[in-house]
């Protein structure tokens, strides 16, 4: 899944606008409070004009959809946190530009880095969509800013090559360290003093978190901050499972359709057709056969390299809620409350099912596909989720040993600390912090 990571900055930021954070980077990421703004719905709008307007669309079009789109978004969400000159144009029954060189036409522009395939066009949509409200030459510069770092980084570019493309191209400053900036750096809500301090971020974070973190411990207009400096980091580094679920739980159906429908048209699996996730686990399923035939060093390095590329892919396990167990191998049954896995600010309302093993101690489950799942007796419950998430939903349970993979066939069993190695290992789908894989 693509263009959540300006989503997840913006919520993220959230709690912490207005200079509301203590400028460190250590704070809860999904923090009390912590809820989608007016930058998400207007970057859902965006993306949803574009969408309507077609690869091809003449620029008139694209702005005459742009203005559609964010009205009918905007008086949907009336009280989503807009400033006063935007509400008034949200109204309007004909909305005009107000020369505005505000960061809005940056936070909401990442669709536009996605979806066309040269630089050039993406500059010239980005400029598109800033110019049919923030027609001053700072707020056009900020958005294609902005699209065209996401273009390069989505594109394989090294950190360097897009920096010193930024520098030449729009003459931001860049010479800054984030030490340098933070203790000076206060609320402010234009594209001049939002944009650098984002890119900044995202040059010196070395993972997706790191960038938002960073992007938060900065202080001010911090969702919007994030959002612009998150987006760029998941063009470069992707965007970890679990948080794009989190994600998918604090927003509104509508807006997951237009990112679904997003995903959909750069060909990508979208999130409600979770089929899609575990097409890739036979890869999965062959390195555990291999295994059992071998029971080399290699072989199970194979199995561990294949859940890792799965991982990557976005892909999912089937995890068992409620179950009937008649097998020899386990002795008994139990059932395990997941209540530090927190969905949509609320305890898991079901309960993950476990196994207990010989000596006593519990194991989650899960599955690579139905077929395996099906080589048991009957079960009541299975859930399609990341194997990101599964995993780490099983390193919070302090009651479990691990996970067993496909307990009815070729069983593999994974430890928690094997399953740690996972999240210890920087594991970006195209780049790395030092440049194309």
């Amino acid at each position: 899944m693509i263009m959540y990571g300006a989503i997840a900055g913006d919520i993220i930021g959230s709690p912490y606008e207005f200079d509301r954070g203590h400028k460190k980077k250590e704070f809860e990421l999904f923090a009390e409070g912590a809820a989608f703004t007016d930058d998400t719905v207007m970057t859902v709008a965006v993306a949803e004009a574009l969408l309507n307007a077609g690869k091809d669309a003449p620029l008139e079009m694209i702005r005459q959809n742009v203005v559609q789109a964010m009205q009918q978004w905007g008086r949907k969400y009336p009280h989503a946190g807009y400033g006063g000159r935007f509400r008034y144009w949200l109204q309007a029954s004909d909305p005009q530009p107000y020369g505005s060189y505000g960061n809005g036409s940056a936070m909401r522009v990442s669709a536009a880095g996605w979806l066309y395939d040269s630089l050039e066009r993406t500059r010239a949509v980005a400029r598109a969509t800033a110019e049919v409200t923030h027609n001053h030459r700072e707020g056009i510069k900020g958005a294609e800013a902005v699209a065209s770092v996401i273009y390069l980084a989505r594109n394989g570019k090294r950190k360097e090559e897009i920096r010193e493309y930024v520098c030449r191209e729009f003459h931001y400053r860049l010479n800054r360290t984030i030490d340098e900036i933070r203790p000076y750096y206060h609320h402010v809500e234009s594209c001049q003093e939002t944009v650098p301090e984002a890119i900044t971020a995202f040059m010196e974070g070395d993972s997706f978190e790191d960038v938002v973190r960073t992007a938060v411990s900065l202080g001010g207009d911090c969702d919007t901050l994030t959002d612009i400096a998150a987006a760029m980091a998941e063009a470069f580094y992707g965007m970890p499972a679990i948080l794009q679920a989190e994600v998918r739980n604090r927003v509104k159906p509508d807006m997951l359709e237009v990112l679904n429908r997003f995903d959909r048209t750069l060909n990508r699996p979208a999130a409600d057709e979770p089929d899609c996730f575990l097409k890739g686990n036979e890869q999965v399923e062959a390195a555990i056969h291999r295994l059992g035939a071998e029971g080399t060093r290699e072989s199970m390095a194979a199995v561990l390299d294949a859940i890792h590329w799965r991982m990557l892919q976005n892909g999912h396990f089937l995890i068992p809620t409620r179950m009937k167990f008649d097998i020899n191998k386990f002795i008994d049954i139990g059932k395990v409350k997941v209540g530090d896995v927190v969905t949509n600010n609320e305890p898991l309302a079901f309960e993950f099912c476990t196994v207990q093993g010989p000596d006593g101690k519990l194991w989650m489950v899960a599955f690579t596909s139905e077929r395996e799942y099906r080589k048991g007796e009957s079960v009541n419950g299975l859930l399609s989720q990341f194997i990101d998430w599964i995993f780490d939903a099983t390193l919070r349970n302090d009651r479990v040993e691990g996970i067993v993979i496909n307990p009815w066939g070729e069983a593999l069993t994974l430890p928690k600390e094997m399953i740690s190695l996972f999240f210890q290992a920087e594991h970006p789908p195209v780049n790395t912090a030092e440049g194309k894989r």
